[in-house]
């Protein structure tokens, strides 16, 4: 609602709020592995499935490139499933290396990887 996208336009609120999703799971699976191992078992999919599955919007997405092959713009519609793809697989993988990089001198001081 806040950013709307115009019919037809190439859709940057759901690609970023796509990314933004997978990063927060980056952060999430790299301190349930690096950190809080002895976490609840119901926490990973609780947050991961149910708080960061809710937040982002890849239903969207699949309609989004649907509309836009359906509006006759082939060459969005590629571009959203590809710069998604990637955008996703980037934010996942950026956000766990830097959580991991950030606890790991604290891992290191207090020997152990539990909180």
């Amino acid at each position: 609602m806040l950013w709307p996208t115009p019919t037809g336009a190439f859709p940057w609120t759901v690609l970023v709020v796509n990314a933004a999703g997978c990063a927060g799971m980056g952060v999430l699976m790299a301190l349930l592995t690096e950190v809080w191992r002895g976490a609840p078992r119901l926490l990973r999919p609780f947050l991961g499935t149910g708080v960061l599955g809710g937040f982002t919007t890849f239903s969207t997405y699949a309609l989004d490139v649907q509309t836009l092959l359906d509006g006759g713009r082939p060459g969005r519609a590629l571009a959203d499933l590809a710069l998604t793809l990637l955008a996703a697989l980037a934010a996942v993988t950026a956000a766990s290396g830097l959580t991991r990089w950030a606890v790991r001198p604290r891992l290191s001081r207090t020997g152990r990887s539990t909180v």
